[in-house]
């Protein structure tokens, strides 16, 4: 079995306010309905909580670090999930179910596992 990081991207909201407990809930859904698969998940604080860091001049050189997001977008990356898959075709039709897919995007890759 292979795994894939299914990223998801949404609007850049606080998952844990009220008005998300709807949307919330879908997701923890899809935890339990695909438990199988998913090795690991979260889901992150929004961008305004982003520190960005830069090393100036490479290896060695200053670290130069930025509060907030990197770049401003309408959807930004606000969660994970690690899924394991027979191929790529099983991965994608697991994060189709993910609430992300309907209202925003996840974008699906492979990890190189360390051997």
């Amino acid at each position: 079995m292979a795994q894939y990081l299914a990223m998801t991207y949404t609007a850049d909201v606080d998952w844990w306010a009220p008005e998300q407990a709807d949307e919330l809930a879908e997701y923890r859904q899809f935890g339990v309905d695909n438990a199988d698969s998913i090795r690991a998940s979260a889901v992150l604080h929004p961008t305004s909580t982003a520190t960005v860091v830069r090393v100036e001049g490479a290896r060695g050189g200053k670290v130069v670090t930025t509060d907030g997001p990197y770049a401003e977008t309408k959807e930004a990356l606000t969660g994970y999930y690690l899924i394991e898959a027979a191929d790529l075709e099983e991965a994608i039709a697991i994060a189709a179910k993910l609430p992300a897919a309907w209202n925003g995007a996840v974008e699906v890759r492979p990890v190189i596992l360390a051997k």
